[in-house]
């Protein structure tokens, strides 16, 4: 490997191939999850078209490239389909949801040419224009670890001036902060670049993508496709969860030989995934709230691929309750999902004296109608109960027939 010669590579992982999600078999979109199953398999398409645009000799990827080894034999077959079609070759890390178990779906990789399972930790000697370059699998040998397998992995490994890539799954123990003898020690990595022993660390598990250490040599690459919530706060505002998914890492590793210098390495975040998985909060206590929150969802650009969860708190009357019931029921049908997350809903029903008139009721309706409204009126923060979420329905479906006579 010549000094000005640089290896270039695509990191990625959590590919989780046939995952469901409950809330994407609702009656307002019976086949989002079949479009988010076909979206996860284009997103393993288009790895491939960036490597090739990228100049990439190869992608790692770097576990749970399968939701489990029980998959449907269609999922398992589209899955193999794309695979042979990808353009450069494909190393396959098993981790914690694929591990390589007697059943697992790695086995049934065996004939395709341009796929290789990392099922132990020797290291393969890979043949690129920048010269051999060595790939150090971690893999996952049963459904739980017991130890830390990147640590075992480079444990006999010495200096070299080959390009060496360590490609692993789990969490690490210095960005956990606890201690579970399974959590990868990233001091250890730390010191193992720093004497050439290994040059980038290709991590999976934690499905936003970010950089791990200061030298910026451990990666996680985040699923190109988004799997789980960005909890966006109050209002929208971006807070924590998954919040830089759907991408893929293009490394660069420059290593001159003979030298004391750790390599240089230069990684690029690409957008990969289409879908968008948002948790948001809002606070509701007028009209104006209501529309604010409906226009936030309608500025979603892409609807059908964006599924939200939302938290509304807060106190309105019954108008106010109607204009946000009727927004939300037409926007529904064009999101992904698009639902309450019930848990965390704290938005009472207060009739006003103007609702309460509209009304007209006398006798055991009139009765009826200021009993429900006493219980449904409970201050916002009164821990919910199932009493006040049937006063709630009760109340909504009382003024609707109301309103009918």
């Amino acid at each position: 490997m010549t000094s000005d010669t640089t290896v270039r590579f695509l990191h990625t992982s959590d590919w989780q191939l046939g995952i469901r999600r409950w809330f994407l078999h609702t009656h307002d979109n019976a086949d989002a999850q079949a479009r988010f199953d076909a979206a996860r398999l284009a997103a393993v398409r288009a790895l491939g078209q960036l490597a090739i645009a990228q100049d990439c000799s190869f992608i790692v990827v770097a576990g749970d490239v399968f939701e489990h080894n029980s998959l449907e034999r269609h999922t398992i077959g589209r899955a193999l389909e794309v695979l042979k079609h990808l353009p450069v070759p494909v190393f396959l890390l098993p981790g914690n949801h694929d591990p390589l178990t007697a059943d697992s779906i790695f086995y049934r990789t065996q004939d395709i040419d341009n796929v290789t399972v990392l099922t132990n930790t020797e290291p393969v000697a890979v043949d690129t224009p920048a010269g051999v370059v060595e790939i150090v699998g971690a893999p996952w040998l049963t459904k739980h670890a017991t130890r830390d397998l990147v640590s075992d992995a480079i444990a006999p490994l010495e200096p070299t001036d080959r390009v060496r890539i360590v490609v692993g799954h789990g969490q690490v123990e210095n960005r956990s902060g606890e201690f579970a003898p399974e959590l990868i020690d990233l001091s250890a990595l730390e010191r193992a670049v720093a004497d050439r022993t290994i040059d980038y660390v290709a991590l999976g598990d934690t499905h936003s993508a970010m950089a791990l250490d200061s030298a910026g040599a451990v990666w996680f690459s985040g699923t190109p496709e988004t799997t789980d919530f960005h909890e966006r706060g109050l209002r929208g505002q971006d807070s924590r969860g998954e919040n830089n998914s759907g991408v893929a890492l293009t490394v660069a590793v420059t290593k001159q030989p003979h030298s004391p210098e750790p390599s240089r390495v230069e990684v690029h975040e690409h957008q990969v995934g289409t879908w968008t998985f948002d948790a948001v909060e809002w606070d509701v206590n007028d009209a104006s709230d209501v529309e604010a929150f409906l226009a936030f969802l309608s500025a979603y650009p892409n609807k059908a691929e964006t599924v939200v969860k939302y938290a509304l708190q807060g106190s309105v009357d019954m108008s106010t309750m109607q204009q946000l019931d009727a927004g939300l029921a037409d926007l529904a049908p064009v999101f992904g999902a698009l639902y309450e997350r019930q848990r965390l809903m704290d938005l009472s029903l207060a009739p006003s004296d103007e609702d309460l008139a509209q009304c007209e009721l006398g006798g055991y309706a009139g009765h009826a109608l200021a009993e429900l409204s006493e219980l449904a009126a409970q201050p916002p923060g009164t821990s919910r109960t199932p009493e006040r979420d049937t006063a709630h329905d009760a109340l909504r479906l009382l003024f609707r027939l109301a309103q009918q006579r």
